[in-house]
C-alpha cells in the first residue's frame, strides 16, 4: 500500500464518582491525584509535537469533580489529612495517614525519594492495621509532616517537576518540609487541575486534539437497557434475581453527558467511547438518536458481530450501523497494540517500545491492499493508569512516540471524526454483537454473586425512586449505575481499596432512601465484596512426601503440590521486588506441608531478623512462625486465645531453611478432620515490621484429604 496508513490514538479519561453527595465529601483522592499527574501532562505535551494528533476521552463524571474542586473548594478525606498540622491529628488519622499516603507505585514513585522511601520501611511495607498503628507510636511530627508534603508531592506529573520553581524546589529540598512548604503545595495542585480543561480546549479549537465523551457516569449501557442481554455472549450465565430493563437510564446518561460537553467546550462532541467498550444495537441506536456521529469499541466485537476471522482489510475501517432510521459510524481498536502501551511497554526503554510499535503499524500497512482505499488503525486505552509504571511517569516513551509519529512518512495520525468526514465508511454492520472490549463479554460486571447482588441492590433502589422528582436521589441512582462498583465486586480484580468501593457503592444507593425519607435498608448496611480464597497457580494434585531439609531433593518431591506464583498476583498499585517469590504445598495422609521460596541468602545469614508465619484461618485458628531472629532458626506453633492474642503451645523441628523454606505439621496439631477446608495465609515480618502478606485480600486453600482422593486423583 502506498498512501500512509492512518492512526487514531485515544487516550480515555476516567474516575469513578468518589463523593457522598449529602455528606460532600470525597472518599478518595484519585481525581486530585490523576489530575496533578496525567489530565494534563497528557494533553500539554502535545504542544511540542504540533504535526501529532490525538483524541482524548473525557467522562463527564471526571470533569464534574475537577470543577468541584477548582470551583467548589471540594475536599477528599487525604486532603484534609494532608491540610491537618501533624499535632492535631487524631489517632484514627494518624492511622488514615500511615495507611494511605504510601499509595503510589513504590517502585517509580516513592523508592527514587530516600526520605520517603525511607518513612515507607519504618512503617513497614505490608503492615497489618495492628502494625501501623504500633508504628504511629514512632514516627515523628517531623516525620508527619513529610508524609504530609512526600504524598502530595510524588504524584505531580513531569512537566510540573521539571518546570514549576515551587515543586522543583521542593524536590531539591526531600525533607524537614515546614508548614509554609505543604501549603505552597496544595496550592499548587488546585492551579494544576484548573488547568486541565482549559487546555483541552485550547488544543480542541485548533483541530490538534479530538475531545470525546462517554456516558455521564460511565455505566454498562447494554446491561443498563437490559441485564438479560449479557446471555447472548455468556448462554450459561447466572443473572441477577431481578431482571434490570431501563433503556430510559441509558437514554438519560448520553443526554446529560452530551449536554454537559457543550456546556465546557462549546460545541456537541462528535465521538463517544461507551464505557468499557460496551456496545450493543440498541446502544448504538440510543447514541445516534442524540446526535453522536462515532463510537469505538473493540476488534473482538466487530469479529464476533460477523462470525468470522477478519482480513486486515476488513478490520482496519470505519463501519456504519442503522438504526430506526438513525445512522452512527463504528471505529474498533487495535487490542494488541493497546495492550502493549498500556501494559507492556514500561519494562522496555523508550526507544525500542516505539520501534516495536512502529514496527507493527509497518507490518499493518504492508499486509492491506494497495487499492487507493484508506485505512484507520485505532489504538484506545487507558490515558492515565500506566504511567505509574513507568520510570520517568512516561515522558521519555511519549516524547519518543510523538516524534517518531509525526515525522513517518508512512504512518498519518488523525482524529476520528476528521477521518471519517474525508472517508465516509462504505460498509455496513447489520447487528452489532452485544459485548464490552473485556473478552467481548460482560463477565466483569454480572454473573458472579457479588455482581448480581450489585445489580438487584440497585434495582430495588430504582424502584423506591420511580415517579419521583428528587434531582439528587435521581443523581445517586446515576452514580451508582456507573461501571467501577461491579468492576471490583466479584473475582475479577481487588485492590487495597475494595472496602471503599463497596462502602461507597452502597453509600450512594442509601442516600437514595435518605433523601426520599424512607428508611435504609439493613442489607446496605453489610458489605457485598467478601474475604475471598484466592485460586492458586496450581492446585494439589497428588500425596507428597517431601523431606524437611531446606532443599529441593529431587524433582519430584514438591511436583504433585499446590502452588502460588507470587509474581503473578501483585497489587495493580505496587508492582515491586518481594521476599517471598513462591508458596508451595501439599499434604500426606497425615500431614500438611509447607514451602516457601525467597529472594534471600539463608547461607549467607540474610534471613537474620526475619520472621516466616504461615496464618492458619480455618479450621482452628493457629499460626506457624519460623523465627529467624537468632540464629539457629526457631519453629513454634501458636493458637489463638479467647482474648484474641497468640499462645505459644509448643516448638517444633519438622522444618529445614537452606536453599528453601520447608515445614510439616500434622493435620491432629490443629484440630482437622477428613474432609476439612484448610485456609491459610502466609506473612513476612522483618524486625518486628509486616512486609508481606500473601495472597493480598485473600488465603489459599485446600482439603484434608479423604479415603477417596488417591483414587479420584490416580493418573497413567
Amino acid at each position: 500500500m502506498n498512501q500512509p496508513i492512518h492512526l487514531a490514538l485515544i487516550w480515555h479519561m476516567h474516575q469513578p464518582y468518589y463523593k457522598d453527595l449529602i455528606a460532600g465529601e470525597y472518599f478518595l483522592p484519585w481525581v486530585r491525584m490523576h489530575g496533578i499527574k496525567d489530565y494534563y501532562d497528557m494533553v500539554a505535551i502535545l504542544e511540542d509535537y504540533p504535526n501529532m494528533k490525538a483524541t482524548f476521552n473525557l467522562v463527564p463524571s471526571l470533569v464534574e469533580q475537577i470543577d468541584d474542586y477548582v470551583f467548589n473548594n471540594a475536599k477528599d478525606i487525604s486532603l484534609k489529612i494532608s491540610e491537618k498540622d501533624p499535632k492535631a491529628l487524631s489517632d484514627e488519622e494518624l492511622v488514615y495517614l500511615l495507611k494511605n499516603f504510601f499509595m503510589a507505585n513504590w517502585e517509580t514513585m516513592i523508592k527514587p525519594y530516600s526520605r520517603y522511601h525511607a518513612m515507607l520501611l519504618k512503617r513497614g511495607r505490608f503492615a497489618s492495621d495492628r502494625e501501623i498503628a504500633d508504628a504511629g507510636k514512632r514516627f515523628t511530627r517531623q516525620e508527619i509532616l513529610d508524609l504530609q508534603v512526600w504524598f502530595n508531592l510524588t504524584w505531580f506529573g513531569f512537566i510540573y517537576k521539571k518546570t514549576d520553581p515551587v515543586i522543583m524546589e521542593l524536590l531539591k529540598k526531600g525533607t524537614n518540609f515546614t508548614i509554609e512548604d505543604k501549603v505552597s503545595l496544595l496550592a499548587k495542585q488546585k492551579e494544576l487541575l484548573s488547568k486541565i480543561v482549559p487546555k483541552h480546549k485550547e488544543l480542541m479549537e485548533k483541530n490538534q486534539i479530538e475531545v470525546t465523551t462517554s456516558p455521564f457516569y460511565h455505566p454498562i449501557l447494554p446491561l443498563l437497557c437490559d441485564t438479560s442481554i449479557a446471555k447472548e455472549s455468556m448462554p450459561e450465565i447466572k443473572l441477577p434475581c431481578t431482571r434490570f430493563k431501563h433503556p430510559e437510564d441509558a437514554m438519560e446518561q448520553i443526554k446529560r453527558a452530551i449536554k454537559f460537553h457543550e456546556e465546557h467546550f462549546g460545541s456537541k462532541p462528535a465521538g463517544m467511547w461507551p464505557s468499557e467498550g460496551s456496545v450493543s444495537t440498541e446502544v448504538a441506536g440510543i447514541a445516534a438518536q442524540n446526535g453522536i456521529k462515532w463510537i469505538a469499541t473493540d476488534e473482538g466485537v466487530l469479529s464476533n458481530s460477523f462470525r468470522k476471522k477478519l482480513s486486515p482489510e476488513e478490520l482496519y475501517k470505519p463501519y456504519t450501523i442503522s438504526k430506526d432510521g438513525n445512522n452512527i459510524h463504528i471505529i474498533f481498536r487495535n487490542h494488541f497494540l493497546s495492550d502493549q502501551i498500556g501494559f507492556v511497554y514500561q519494562r522496555w526503554r523508550a526507544k525500542d517500545a516505539v520501534a516495536d510499535f512502529k514496527h507493527h503499524l509497518h507490518n499493518i500497512k504492508a499486509s492491506l491492499p494497495d487499492n487507493g482505499k484508506q485505512y484507520l488503525i485505532s489504538v484506545i486505552l487507558d490515558g492515565e493508569n500506566a504511567w505509574e509504571y513507568f520510570k520517568d511517569g512516561g515522558e521519555e516513551f511519549l516524547r519518543n512516540l510523538y516524534d517518531e509519529l509525526s515525522k513517518d512518512p508512512n504512518i498519518k495520525p488523525v482524529l476520528p471524526k476528521d477521518f471519517i468526514q474525508e472517508f465516509p465508511p462504505e460498509h455496513k454492520i447489520e447487528r452489532l454483537f452485544p459485548a464490552s472490549w473485556i473478552n467481548n463479554n460482560f463477565r466483569i460486571w454480572i454473573g458472579h454473586d457479588e455482581d448480581n447482588l450489585a445489580w438487584d441492590y440497585l434495582g430495588k433502589a430504582r424502584n423506591i425512586l420511580e415517579g419521583q422528582e428528587n434531582e439528587t436521589a435521581w443523581k445517586e441512582l446515576y452514580v451508582a449505575e456507573g461501571s467501577d462498583w461491579c468492576w471490583w465486586f466479584g473475582d475479577d480484580h481487588s485492590s487495597e481499596n475494595d472496602p471503599a468501593f463497596d462502602t461507597l457503592f452502597r453509600k450512594h444507593l442509601s442516600n437514595i432512601y435518605q433523601l426520599l425519607g424512607k428508611p435504609i435498608p439493613t442489607y446496605l448496611k453489610k458489605p457485598i465484596k467478601q474475604l475471598r480464597t484466592l485460586k492458586p497457580t496450581r492446585e494439589p494434585a497428588y500425596y507428597i512426601e517431601p523431606v524437611m531439609d531446606g532443599v529441593v531433593t529431587s524433582y519430584y518431591e514438591w511436583l504433585s503440590a499446590g502452588s502460588f506464583d507470587v509474581n503473578k498476583t501483585k497489587g495493580a498499585m505496587h508492582q515491586i521486588d518481594t521476599v517471598v517469590s513462591a508458596i508451595y504445598y501439599g499434604f500426606s495422609k497425615s500431614q500438611m506441608f509447607f514451602r516457601i521460596d525467597c529472594q534471600l541468602d539463608f547461607q549467607r545469614m540474610e534471613c537474620k531478623g526475619y520472621k516466616f508465619d504461615i496464618i492458619i484461618h480455618h479450621p482452628n485458628p493457629c499460626k506457624l512462625e519460623l523465627s529467624c531472629e537468632v540464629p539457629p532458626a526457631v519453629l513454634s506453633l501458636y493458637k489463638l486465645t479467647d482474648n484474641d492474642t497468640w499462645e505459644k503451645v509448643k516448638e517444633l523441628s519438622t522444618f529445614g531453611i537452606s536453599k528453601i523454606i520447608e515445614i510439616g505439621l500434622s493435620f491432629e496439631e490443629i484440630g482437622a478432620k477428613q474432609g476439612d477446608e484448610i485456609q491459610f495465609s502466609v506473612v513476612i515480618i522483618k524486625d518486628g515490621n509486616e512486609l508481606e502478606h500473601w495472597p493480598r485480600g485473600g488465603m489459599l486453600s485446600f482439603k484434608f484429604p479423604d479415603d477417596s482422593f488417591e483414587l479420584n486423583n490416580w493418573k497413567i
